[in-house]
């Protein structure tokens, strides 16, 4: 199928991001957040990102006007009925994700393909609460999406051939590199991450080493280009936490137990960079 309309459920760190690569593609996009507040926040992440990609040579100015001019913000789900692939990224919950799916399948013609940006929920499962489960498609970006060059694709038990080489063909279109995954809780890239990320906060927990030394080790001795800390910071504690819960749930393995640190600082809202805590301490830009 073509795909010309993109809309895109949530205008927070994934969401701005989808949205932006997209429209710098050439495709329509909507965006839609649940206030016109976090609406507002998330569109003026996409004017900050395409001005740094200007600055730095990435983009031309008339591309990134017209990238802009290409995305129309707003609150109201129903203006994304006639899109022709809707990415849903809002947080990482399976009943928060349905509710989306569900009310979209009220909203959309039966062609619409329907994607999750989930890093670890069954997109079986979210698919079940729609009248078109062989339209139904994971599509995990990396943040910051306008830089990461992967996207996992997830072929639920009932997605289609030709929905996932849809998904596949607008991947491609904005740039990315695609792995194809099965339903399988974590899919790749979380599979393997969240154990070893998990294992970091025990070691800190454990008095192992200090923060910095196990970001040390891991950065110098395996050569990461960030250690285990860090990069929890940077993608979220409250994220990593969810996803470790979900996949808890399915395994009931130790090694994805959420250790009592996280979830403490998660409750102290100690959620790394986008929080101004986490770790480390960032300075509010």
């Amino acid at each position: 199928m073509t795909i010309r309309r993109v809309g895109v459920v949530g205008c927070g760190l994934m969401g701005s991001g989808i949205a932006e690569v997209c429209a710098r593609a050439g495709y329509e996009v909507v965006v839609r957040e649940v206030s016109r507040v976090l609406l507002d926040g998330g569109l003026a992440r996409i004017d900050a990102s395409l001005r740094r990609g200007v600055e730095r040579g990435k983009i031309e100015e008339a591309a990134a006007r017209r990238a802009r001019e290409a995305i129309r913000g707003t609150i109201t789900l129903a203006d994304l009925a006639e899109s022709d692939l809707v990415i849903e990224a809002v947080i990482e919950k399976m009943a928060e994700k349905q509710a989306v799916f569900r009310e979209l399948d009220g909203l959309c013609p039966p062609g619409t393909i329907f994607a999750s940006n989930t890093s670890s929920l069954s997109i079986t499962e979210l698919a079940a609460v729609t009248t078109r489960a062989d339209r139904v498609v994971g599509m995990h970006f990396f943040n910051p999406v306008p830089v990461m060059t992967l996207v996992e694709l997830v072929r639920g038990l009932q997605t289609s051939e030709e929905t996932l080489e849809a998904a596949r063909g607008l991947a491609v279109s904005v740039g990315k590199t695609v792995v194809v995954a099965k339903d399988y809780p974590g899919f790749i890239v979380n599979l393997l991450l969240v154990p070893y990320l998990l294992d970091a906060v025990r070691a800190l927990e454990l008095g192992v080493a200090s923060k910095e030394d196990i970001d040390t080790a891991i950065t110098l001795g395996l050569n990461h280009p960030m250690g285990p800390l860090t990069l929890l910071d940077f993608v979220g504690l409250d994220t990593t936490y969810y996803i470790a819960e979900a996949m808890y749930a399915e395994f009931r393995d130790a090694r994805y137990a959420p250790p009592p640190l996280l979830k403490q600082m998660v409750l102290a809202g100690r959620l790394g960079r986008k929080s101004g805590r986490g770790f480390y301490e960032y300075g509010r830009s």
